[in-house]
């Protein structure tokens, strides 16, 4: 039945969406698609190969992590061209998106060979759906900037923003994002969500001193999905609060 599902699934580039934590999460077609894939790319092999491993897939796995992406191109390309179907994942989410694999599809694309996706859980939308701010539109900012000086230029931008920002942040540089947010924007809300999906999802939403206060002495572990309220949001909040009554004489 595998051979079969293999001899079907046409060449060329699969994107695959994994879990962002929870295994449950991936869809019937992703299990598909890596069931009958010639090869997978897989960020950290060891990473993909728990995933496949729950679902009692078996597939050759190469690493294709951010320092190998490039040295892998001719070769995914080679394979595509003899004929094989090739998956593409990272540890979780989608392929592109604030990790390796936009340089494989651009070179699958910019050859000629069919590049098609199998959408999965993102980061970017889970947080947002949770944090509970208007969204109409929002801008992604990744990673910030490890320097000073761009850090601090970047997070001024974003500071201004009439949308939703949404970025990611380490556990390690987390403390010192809320103290540059509460220099720049200290009246407004951010929400941060830890280990989505997981057994130890952690929400929280506050002003960047609030949230300071509530990771004070705290060791944390895992990457943060980091969500600013929109400036316009709480520009509209304050010209809609009532004023305040001038004192009698």
């Amino acid at each position: 039945m595998e051979n079969d599902a293999k001899a079907r699934l046409p060449a060329g580039l699969y994107v695959i969406g994994t879990p962002i934590g929870n295994l449950g999460d991936i869809t019937q077609r992703a299990l598909e698609t890596l069931r009958a894939a010639d090869r997978a790319l897989a960020e950290d092999t060891r990473v993909t190969q728990r995933l496949l491993a729950r679902y009692e897939i078996r597939v050759p796995l190469l690493s294709c992590h951010k320092f190998r992406e490039a040295s892998r191109v001719e070769e995914v390309v080679a394979f595509i061209r003899a004929g094989a179907a090739v998956a593409l994942v990272t540890d979780s989410g989608m392929p592109g998106v604030s990790d390796p694999g936009a340089r494989i599809v651009a070179a699958c694309r910019a050859a000629g060979l069919p590049v098609t996706a199998i959408p999965g859980p993102s980061a970017v939308t889970t947080a947002l759906a949770l944090s509970g701010f208007e969204c109409a539109g929002f801008y992604f900012a990744g990673f910030l900037p490890h320097k000073s000086g761009a850090r601090a230029r970047r997070l001024d931008e974003l500071a201004a923003c009439p949308d939703p920002v949404v970025l990611f942040e380490s556990p390690f540089r987390f403390q010192r994002l809320l103290d540059e947010l509460a220099e720049r924007i200290p009246e407004r809300r951010v929400f941060a969500a830890r280990e989505l999906t997981k057994h130890f999802e952690e929400l929280r939403l506050g002003t960047p001193a609030e949230l300071k206060a509530m990771y004070a002495g705290r060791a944390v572990k895992g990457e943060f999905t980091i969500v600013i309220e929109p400036a316009r949001i709480r520009a509209r909040n304050e010209s809609a609060a009532p004023e305040t009554p001038a004192p009698a004489e």
